[in-house]
C-alpha cells in the first residue's frame, strides 16, 4: 500500500487559480475517477490530503497529477502551467502523532509556470542527491 500525505504549493500568480481548502481538494480529486485510490482531507496547516492506493509511488503520482489537472479544468481554470509532484519517503522514525509515518510519502504538489526555476530555487538537485533513488521522485504533468 502506498500512502501519500500531500501539501499544495501554488506558484502561479493568477486570481483565476484559487487556493483550495483541504475538503475542496479531497472532494474534487475523489470526483475525478481515480480507480483504487482513496482520498481524504486532513486537518493540518501544511498537509492537506491523504491519498492511499495499491499503485507504486510513481504511478500514483502520475494518476494524481492527471486528476489534479482535470479537477482544475472542471472548475474553469485554464491549466497552462506545469503541475509537479515532488515526493520523499519518510525513512526515519516518526513521532507517534505525526501525519507522516515511516514508509509514507510526503508529496508537495506544485503548480508553476516556471518548473526549472522553481526546482532551482529549492535546490531540488541537492535534496535528491542526499536520498536513496527509491526514496524520492519528481513527476511533471506539463500543459497540453
Amino acid at each position: 500500500m502506498t500512502q501519500f500525505v500531500l501539501s499544495h504549493n501554488p506558484q502561479v500568480a493568477s486570481q483565476s487559480l484559487p487556493v483550495m481548502s483541504a475538503s475542496e481538494l479531497a472532494n474534487g480529486l475523489s470526483d475525478q475517477g481515480m480507480q483504487g485510490v482513496n482520498v481524504s482531507a486532513l486537518q493540518h496547516p501544511h498537509w492537506k490530503v491523504r491519498v492511499d492506493s495499491d499503485l507504486d509511488p510513481e504511478s500514483l503520482a502520475q494518476t494524481l497529477l492527471q486528476a489534479w489537472r482535470r479537477f482544475r479544468e472542471s472548475n474553469g481554470v485554464q491549466t497552462d502551467f506545469t503541475i509537479l509532484a515532488l515526493g520523499g519517503r519518510k525513512d526515519g522514525v516518526a513521532m507517534s502523532n505525526s501525519l507522516l509515518q515511516t514508509g509514507s510519502w510526503g508529496v508537495d504538489v506544485v503548480e508553476t509556470d516556471r518548473p526549472s526555476e522553481f526546482l532551482g530555487s529549492i535546490n531540488w538537485e541537492g535534496l535528491k542527491s542526499g536520498r536513496p533513488a527509491d526514496a524520492i521522485f519528481e513527476i511533471h504533468d506539463a500543459p497540453r
